[in-house]
């Protein structure tokens, strides 16, 4: 049995499940419909595959040890995420407005293909342009290669495990919104939570803007 393989899936996980803008995204975009959810999740899954992709490539080493590229990559993350937190404010308010026994959505299961391409795309760029990130792997995947063992396979090996950790757990987060929409999709419940959302990216993308180089 590989103990350390072991040990890395258990903080794999721990990694993954952290709440963060992949995951406010991925609940919010659930709560419009399931299908939104789940390929919200599916693009955050794809964008977790673009850091991996980079640290086994090496790139990951390429963009810390780079402060202005890195910096581009923070400022353009930030600005994305302050983009879907607005656009979450805006939503709030304007339920606000709107008749308060109206539902957010007429078919929660469902999604029209431009929902569904949409919320793809934002799960993968929430998480595609999340600066954070390269450092992570960069730091973990190599303490989790046994000395003596060919760096490259091992990675990949690590790598594959972040990304079925992702496929399980954001899609279960998005079935489950789901599963609880009858309640979660309540007037009231609904706007909290859109708030609730609106301020938490809002509040990333302006530290990720205005803050000091994350490293």
């Amino acid at each position: 049995m590989d103990a350390q393989l072991i040990a890395f899936t258990g903080v794999a996980a721990g990694m993954v499940a952290l709440p963060g803008a992949d995951f406010t995204v991925v609940v919010r975009n659930a709560l419009a419909s399931r299908t939104a959810g789940l390929a919200t999740a599916l693009g955050v899954a794809g964008g977790l595959l673009v850091h991996t992709a980079l640290a086994v490539a090496g790139l990951a080493a390429v963009l810390v040890t780079m402060p202005v590229l890195f910096r581009t990559v923070q400022l353009l993350g930030g600005a994305y995420v302050l983009h879907l937190g607005l656009g979450a404010l805006y939503a709030f308010h304007r339920r606000r407005r709107e008749d308060p026994g109206a539902t957010p959505d007429d078919a929660p299961g469902r999604a029209a293909p431009r929902e569904s391409g949409r919320a793809l795309r934002q799960g993968f760029l929430t998480n595609a342009l999340n600066p954070k990130a390269p450092v992570l792997f960069l730091s973990l995947l190599p303490q989790f290669v046994p000395h003596g063992q060919p760096p490259m396979p091992r990675t990949l090996l690590l790598a594959a495990v972040v990304v079925a950790l992702a496929l399980i757990w954001f899609p279960a987060v998005a079935l489950l919104v789901d599963r609880l929409g009858r309640w979660l999709r309540r007037p009231r419940t609904a706007r909290a939570i859109e708030g609730g959302s609106g301020v938490a990216l809002t509040g990333l993308g302006l530290v990720l803007v205005t803050g000091p180089l994350l490293r």
